[in-house]
């Protein structure tokens, strides 16, 4: 073997040490799919949290931009908890947005998470300000058709776009009824079985978190998670 390629080998090595070191070291780049949500962290984590959210939901929008990163950054990241995320679905936009969460990758999840919650303010006020006749095209024909009126009405297009994605591929996503199905149902079951009160709520390793809606409050309940 020449020098330069042992030298090269052992660059290479290196690189790869780190890049494992990487993603050992921030859990949030480890992303599963699991039964209808998406499980965040350290496989293995000795405390699960789950998240119950809802799109259209203005208290889910307050929570995700003052409490996502820091809940990332200091229990998800270290590996101290994995964090599930669980769709209460409440109406036909709630389900819109949650199919284009799903669009693409699972690594693209919270990016698209976040980029939905960010916008919330602008794209929910939209919504409250519909006609009638818009509101008679989110309410009939097939479900595809339905959401592609309710992305096009609500700007979703261009969240999407900004996201990365093409107009073919976010037609795509929204055709997917298996998904949507799969949403809905998980929905009405979780809610039954946690008795989810509203929305944002959290579970700690199964057992629901009472009064607890907020990043401060959710902060003073994992106080004990190392």
């Amino acid at each position: 073997m020449t020098f330069a390629k042992c030298i090269f080998g052992a660059f290479a090595l290196v690189a790869a040490c780190f890049a494992s070191m990487a993603v050992a070291s921030n859990w949030n780049l480890v992303v599963e799919r699991v039964d209808g949500r998406h499980v965040i962290g350290k496989p293995g984590a000795g405390t699960v949290l789950t998240e119950f959210v809802s799109y259209t939901c203005p208290h889910c929008g307050t929570f995700a931009r003052s409490g996502d990163e820091a809940l990332k950054l200091a229990y998800v990241g270290p590996g101290k908890l994995r964090l599930e995320i669980r769709h209460i679905v409440r109406d036909p936009v709630d389900l819109t947005a949650a199919l284009l969460t799903w669009c693409g990758d699972k690594d693209k999840f919270l990016r698209n998470h976040a980029a939905f919650m960010h916008a919330q303010p602008k794209w929910l006020e939209t919504a409250r300000r519909t006609t009638p006749a818009q509101q008679q095209r989110w309410a009939a024909g097939p479900w595809p058709a339905r959401f592609r009126a309710i992305a096009s009405d609500l700007d979703f297009y261009d969240i999407m776009e900004r996201r990365g994605y093409r107009r073919t591929e976010v037609d795509r996503c929204l055709a997917d009824t298996a998904l949507a199905e799969t949403l809905a149902g998980n929905s009405g079951r979780d809610a039954d079985t946690f008795m989810v009160p509203g929305t944002p709520s959290f579970a700690l390793d199964g057992e629901l978190l009472a009064g607890v809606h907020t990043w401060p409050a959710l902060q003073e309940a994992l106080s004990s998670v190392e």
